[in-house]
């Protein structure tokens, strides 16, 4: 019979620390939350405080009932959630299921056998003040979310929703898009000289930077021309070698930001895959006979890595890689200013567990979200890299060009962690050297529109603007997704129609709500909460009337788009009367004027052609459960579908999700 009952979150975390515990520990599983705010109404006493009214959720009563029933004969009981808000906010609900009082908190960041063993030995009791922010955040999201989302359903559609953080996200991605499809192109021109030594063949090219001292900027095809024509009657002489050392510095290990947005850069896995992914990895995977913790917790803003860690990793590049890679003292990072500093940064639990050594243990993806997490750490504590740069301007009269190359000294952290980079070359020049014109040539660029945000992309600005927490990021993007006010294309996050209005509404309606900058307040209030510095109650009282007064003169004076209709000449293929454009959840669609008498619909057309050959019908959007798709308006005698668009619509431009603004 055992002694002590161990409750985490998940059976397969559940799974691991059962290995590393004796017979006296009985772990169960509790599923995650076991209370929340009732689904059926507000559920907070506003005007006691804001005073929570927890139900146990229903899936939950079963799990509840097991829990109590396993507490019976345990001498203590302890929880052992994951070490952060939620996580101390499932403890103490936990803690309030028991009639047994002997509970302890267990917290650690890593699922390993000596960290959970040291965790145990040291046993803590709930933070309360974690509980106190994790509930004041889950009180403001539900007042909004329950006083913006009816209103939403009056005045648009039935099943839409609003939510204090992923509306301001919203918000983001549908200035991006209106930033695109306001932009003009401008055009702009470059020239380039190939060159020679005049005693060498090995060519090089040089771009024209310089105009009489001024930054070259040619906007017309006439004025290259007439450049070109007073270049050629110069000479091109080496007027400036500059020799320079660089160094660069590695990277610092992850954290969940950085890991989202890399993971994606480098793997394409969205920011949900990701930490599901890195959930797997966290809780633990079988490797042979051990089941072991691969990674640290990976909900985390902290840079910080344990004394144990570093040790491990030094002695890991000295033994593989050489002395020479190895820093004469461990790389610290700073971690951003509210950052939790009693976690770590994501790391794996061990170096010595190589990714190839256990690639036989894991899925395809875990093994690639493993690989990156591992070099990057390991990378993290090795030597920076050493480049030699080579700068060169050739001036032909009042122009100068310049060309450059860049070699590596010493490859560093780059061993492990390579960047694509193309090496350029030079020829040995001096300077005062006459060179060889062989060739100029004109290229006619145009600058490019911003690029639509990335998972990647947008999980960075949020974190840069201080919106959302590392627990946050990914369910921010699902539910935008999933709620259809964007959708996903080659990577790329666009706004849908119904996003766009219903954000106009909540930016007309709701400024201050809609403000990046009071949200990333909000964030650093209920950091302020968990540090003791500011009172829940007080905060809440202070979001609440402002908020209270917009939403009085929303109910009021928001137009009711499910009510405007727009006529069209096509006809019901049912009844015969004409058809009107209206408002639904997902977005605008074609319904039979006759409504409710008729209720027959159509999707409204993109005005993209179907491409199968002698269809004639157009594409329109459609819904599955896999998402957004296009189908032909022809089916079922048609039966094309596809994931994207097929030409370019309106004024749309497709290649506008370069990383870059211009060339």
């Amino acid at each position: 019979m055992a002694r002590f009952l161990v409750v985490v979150e998940s059976p397969a975390k559940a799974n691991t620390i059962n290995k590393f515990l004796g017979k006296d520990y009985k772990v169960e599983a509790s599923m995650g939350h076991i209370k929340d705010l009732p689904e059926d109404r507000m559920g907070v006493d506003i005007e006691n405080n804001f005073k929570p009214h927890y139900v146990i959720i229903p899936r939950s009563r079963k799990i509840v009932h097991r829990l109590r029933k396993e507490e019976q004969g345990k001498e203590k009981i302890f929880l052992a959630p994951d070490p952060d808000r939620e996580g101390e906010a499932i403890a103490y609900h936990l803690s309030q299921i028991f009639k047994n009082k002997n509970i302890f908190r267990v917290s650690f960041n890593e699922i390993t056998r000596p960290a959970v063993t040291k965790a145990f030995q040291h046993p803590g009791s709930i933070d309360l003040n974690k509980v106190k922010s994790q509930q004041a955040r889950r009180i403001l999201d539900r007042i909004v979310g329950y006083s913006i989302s009816p209103l939403l359903w009056k005045k648009v559609a039935g099943g839409l929703s609003a939510g204090r953080v992923q509306s301001v996200a919203l918000r983001f991605i549908v200035e991006r898009e209106r930033e695109i499809k306001r932009f003009k192109p401008q055009e702009y021109w470059s020239i380039e000289a190939e060159l020679k030594p005049a005693k060498g063949e090995e060519r090089f090219v040089a771009e024209l930077k310089k105009i009489e001292g001024k930054k070259a900027e040619i906007r017309r095809r006439e004025d290259v021309e007439r450049i070109i024509e007073d270049i050629k009657k110069e000479k091109f002489v080496v007027c400036k070698i500059e020799k320079k050392e660089k160094k660069k510095n590695p990277p610092a290990p992850f954290t969940t930001s950085k890991l989202q947005q890399e993971a994606f850069n480098k793997l394409r896995f969205s920011a949900t895959q990701t930490m599901q992914i890195a959930q797997e990895l966290y809780e633990g995977v079988e490797l042979g006979e051990e089941r072991v913790g691969l990674i640290t917790y990976m909900r985390t803003d902290s840079l910080r890595c344990s004394q144990e860690a570093l040790e491990e990793v030094r002695g890991y590049i000295e033994k593989n890689f050489g002395k020479e890679y190895l820093p004469q003292k461990a790389h610290t990072y700073k971690s951003k200013a509210n950052a939790q500093e009693a976690h770590e940064c994501i790391r794996p639990t061990s170096v010595l567990r190589e990714p190839e050594e256990i690639k036989r243990f894991l899925g395809e993806r875990q093994y690639k979200l493993y690989k990156l997490i591992w070099n990057r750490f390991v990378a993290s504590q090795m030597r920076p890299a050493l480049f030699s740069s080579v700068e060169i301007e050739i001036s032909a009269g009042r122009y100068i060009f310049t060309a450059s190359q860049t070699s590596v000294l010493f490859l560093g952290f780059l061993l492990l962690y390579p960047e694509e980079k193309k090496e350029k070359t030079l020829p040995r020049l001096e300077e005062g050297e006459v060179l060889e014109l062989i060739e100029l040539r004109d290229k006619q660029h145009f600058t490019k529109p911003p690029a639509r945000y990335s998972d990647a992309s947008l999980v960075k600005v949020l974190e840069e603007k201080g919106i959302g927490r590392p627990s946050t990021y990914a369910p921010i993007i699902r539910i935008l997704l999933e709620r259809n006010y964007v959708r996903r294309e080659k990577g790329y996050l666009f706004p849908t129609e119904l996003g766009m209005a219903v954000l106009d509404l909540l930016v007309s309606y709701f400024p201050t709500l809609l403000d990046p900058q009071f949200t990333a307040k909000m964030e650093e209030d209920l950091d302020k909460i968990e540090e003791e510095k500011q009172d829940w109650v007080e905060m809440l009282k202070g979001f609440y009337q402002p908020f209270l007064q917009d939403l009085n003169k929303a109910r009021k004076d928001m137009r009711t788009l499910k009510k405007e209709v727009i006529k069209t000449d096509k006809h019901c293929e049912k009844c015969g009367r004409l058809m009107v454009i209206r408002w639904g959840r997902k977005g605008r669609f074609l319904a039979c004027s006759g409504f409710p008498q008729c209720k027959y619909t159509l999707p409204l057309s993109t005005g993209v052609k179907c491409p199968q050959p002698g269809c004639g019908g157009e594409l329109v959007e459609r819904h599955s459960k896999r998402g957004v798709f296009y189908g032909c308006s022809n089916y079922p005698r048609c039966r094309y579908t596809s994931k994207t668009l097929t030409q370019e619509v309106g004024e749309e431009v497709i290649d506008s999700n370069s990383e870059r603004g211009e060339e």
